[in-house]
């Protein structure tokens, strides 16, 4: 099965390679637990793959045989800006392996839409160009938010790994854009479907706090996998694991090696797995 890596090179040697090809991955994290470093590492060391072969070795190291690149990057975000996004990657990461990183990222906001029908002002979250324009279309029919994003993901996600930041600001947003819950489980599930014939990889970002159970659990259903970030308590000190709830083609392979969960680590190339916890 061909696949496409993570590019955090320990979770993609424990998984054979990387996410299948066709996989739409829910990334639902406690706050700080590591879910947008995963987030961050993975755009910014498949970017580093095409654009400096010897730092992706240096921090990567040779793909697995059945995984290959995916063709481009994407990061898409519903409230946040681009220097915002690369403010923050900066400081998941070395500096050098975030700015090559970046060279290759195509980043692609949908705040204008987002916030249209808030009262945020216009100039917080626009340019100034943008923000004169959006005052003379200010009464105008705008596009729903949703369908902004099936357009997006239509034009740049065939073959591509497409990042989405983050599925909790459509639930914050249910009123204001005149959406209910069933919209968005309804685009997260035909996405599961439409990424099978893109063959690409899609990672879906969710904070789990801001849903009841029974909202996670349909996102979960709806996706290819979950991985779940979290916080453990162990004596006097916490730390960051990962858990793989479910995961259609690398589930079973986990599964085999008697493999519960990873606890995880921050260092200067991004997110890592420092440990692989297994059943005794």
């Amino acid at each position: 099965m061909e696949r496409i890596p993570f590019g955090i090179e320990s979770l993609d040697t424990t998984i054979g390679g990387g996410a299948p090809r066709g996989s739409v991955v829910l990334l639902s994290g406690e706050a700080g637990a590591g879910s947008r470093e995963f987030l961050h590492t993975a755009a910014a060391m498949n970017g580093i793959a095409e654009a400096d072969e010897e730092l992706f070795d240096l921090h990567y190291g040779e793909l697995a045989e059945n995984a290959t690149l995916p063709g481009e990057v994407h990061y898409i975000s519903f409230a946040g800006s681009e220097d915002q996004f690369r403010a923050e990657l900066r400081m998941s990461m070395d500096e050098d392996i975030a700015e090559t990183g970046l060279e290759n990222l195509n980043f692609t906001s949908l705040a204008n839409n987002y916030f249209h029908n808030s009262p945020v002002p216009r100039n917080w979250y626009a340019d100034e160009a943008e923000s004169l324009a959006g005052l003379r279309k200010r009464h105008e029919e705008r596009e729903g938010l949703l369908s902004v994003l099936g357009d997006t993901l239509s034009e740049n996600a065939d073959g591509n790994l497409v990042i989405i930041d983050s599925l909790s600001d459509l639930v914050g947003a249910l009123d204001e854009e005149e959406m209910s819950w069933t919209d968005i489980t309804y685009i997260v599930r035909a996405l599961e479907e439409a990424a099978h014939k893109w063959g690409g990889l899609i990672l879906l970002h969710v904070d789990f706090e801001t849903l009841s159970n029974t909202r996670h659990g349909q996102l979960v259903d709806s996706c290819s996998g979950t991985l779940r970030f979290e916080w453990e308590a162990g004596g006097s000190m916490r730390a960051r694991t990962m858990v793989v709830k479910s995961f259609r083609g690398v589930l079973s392979q986990i599964e085999e090696e008697n493999i519960v969960k990873f606890e995880t680590d921050l260092g200067d190339a991004g997110f890592a797995i420092s440990d692989v916890r297994k059943i005794r």
